[in-house]
């Protein structure tokens, strides 16, 4: 139910105001003036005022501009007495939504009521979706505890509030665009656009016309002018993912955006002005293709004021239950089902996997294993057959999951999670001697 605040000295008119829109379905609080008002919005969640412009503490019409500062999407309806129209102008450019003037307008009341009720609910309902996207897109969303990954969450947010570009390193698929994401997301240009781009899914040409957009003509099929990706940025941030697949060539055209702000359409002849915050990814040692002439070593230095390198899942285990849960509760509200949780020879068999997808294969694997559930937690039964049959414990040795030793070697770590790394007591439940217990440890390279 909508909420509707009166505030008006006059109780008579404020009564009847109150009775009629009730009757229309609203909740009514009612407030003789401006203090009292401003208590009744610091209790309830109202929708829409009726404020009259004059009040015995406050100008109605200074109220719409505290009222709108402190609570942005609550729409306010100055009533104004007959021939102080000027007095309505001065609100609604203090924020109002609109002004009626009493006895003269009263059936226009309930449609302007209605009207004003909409805007603030869809007000409310974007906010609600702001709210939504600046939690998906913060660092909270980025899962993991492990030393590594807190320490690259931790340069991130330093490197976040200034413009200063960033390039973002490590293995394909560790998520570097969702810390690029959280990057925008902490920055002054949070409220501008975000766009993203991977220089390996083009060729040269494609890439420069999405990167830099062109005049119509400067090509066959270029019938109109197009913006490109930088005019897109303007005021906001750039994503270059992949960006040691970008040509040379390229590469000189984007060191002179990142030196002057400027540069140059496909068939244009004047310089195009922005300014955009760049982040760059890559899974290349560009320091080393640098060295080697396949990228250019100016534009290595100017990205690389502030490197952020983010682990790999294999060195970071501890981290694959979290981040298996939080996939696992993803697809499930997806597909709709209830799977209790996952099983401990199923969690064992990730953590043993070498993941050279990193994240995004670990994410591919839950989706596989809640499409394939049956009943229970997620069990090894459902797992693809590259994870069953080749593991690969710390030392590097691929385990397979027909191999006796493999079996024991995995059963002995199990024991050992169990009891907390306490060896005498791993001895005890698997009922054998610690020397021997000792021993195994040893010959499978187990710490």
């Amino acid at each position: 139910m909508h909420k509707v605040l009166i505030i008006d000295d006059e109780e008579k008119l404020r009564n009847l105001l109150s009775r009629i829109i009730a009757l229309e379905g609203y909740e009514v609080q009612e407030a003789s003036n401006g203090k009292a008002g401003l208590k009744k919005l610091e209790s309830y969640d109202i929708d829409v005022i009726l404020c009259d412009v004059k009040l015995p503490d406050a100008s109605g019409v200074q109220l719409v501009k505290d009222i709108k500062t402190k609570y942005p999407m609550v729409e306010t309806i100055v009533m104004t007495a007959y021939g102080n129209i000027p007095d309505g102008v001065q609100a609604m450019k203090n924020g109002a939504f609109d002004y009626i003037t009493k006895g003269d307008d009263n059936n226009k009341i309930i449609p302007l009521l209605a009207r004003a009720t909409e805007k603030a609910t869809l007000q409310k309902r974007i906010s609600a979706l702001e709210k939504q996207v600046n939690k998906k897109y913060s660092f909270e969303n980025i899962i993991g505890k492990s030393k590594a990954i807190l320490q690259a969450v931790e340069l991130a947010k330093k490197v976040a509030p200034t413009d200063t570009s960033v390039l973002l390193l490590g293995e394909t698929g560790t998520g570097k665009e969702v810390v690029a994401q959280a990057i925008h997301q902490e920055s002054q240009r949070k409220n501008k656009s975000f766009v993203a781009i991977n220089c390996s899914a083009f060729g040269k040409d494609i890439l420069e016309s999405e990167l830099f957009g062109y005049k119509a003509g400067a090509f066959t099929g270029a019938v109109k002018d197009k913006k490109g990706l930088l005019e897109e940025a303007h005021n906001g941030t750039l994503f270059l993912d992949e960006l040691g697949e970008m040509s040379l060539e390229l590469q000189a055209k984007l060191l002179r955006v990142l030196e002057t702000g400027e540069f140059i359409k496909v068939g244009d002849t004047k310089s195009t002005k922005v300014n955009v915050r760049l982040i760059a990814a890559t899974h290349k040692d560009l320091l080393k293709e640098a060295e080697q002439g396949h990228f250019r070593s100016d534009l290595y230095y100017r990205l690389s004021v502030f490197q952020i390198i983010l682990p790999a899942l294999k060195d970071r285990i501890n981290d694959i239950e979290l981040l298996a849960k939080y996939f696992l509760t993803m697809y499930t509200d997806k597909a709709n089902k209830k799977i209790p949780g996952i099983g401990t020879a199923y969690l064992e068999r990730l953590k043993l996997h070498s993941w050279p997808g990193n994240i995004r294969e670990l994410k591919n694997v839950i989706e596989r294993s809640v499409i394939l559930h049956t009943s229970g937690e997620l069990s090894i039964d459902s797992l693809p057959m590259e994870i069953l049959q080749h593991t690969t414990s710390s030392d590097g040795k691929i385990l397979s999951a027909f191999d006796l030793s493999s079996v024991e070697q995995l059963h002995i770590r199990k024991v050992l999670n169990y009891t907390n790394g306490n060896k005498t007591e791993t001895a005890r439940l698997l009922n054998i001697a610690l020397t021997t217990l000792y021993r195994k440890l040893e010959e499978y390279n187990i710490h």
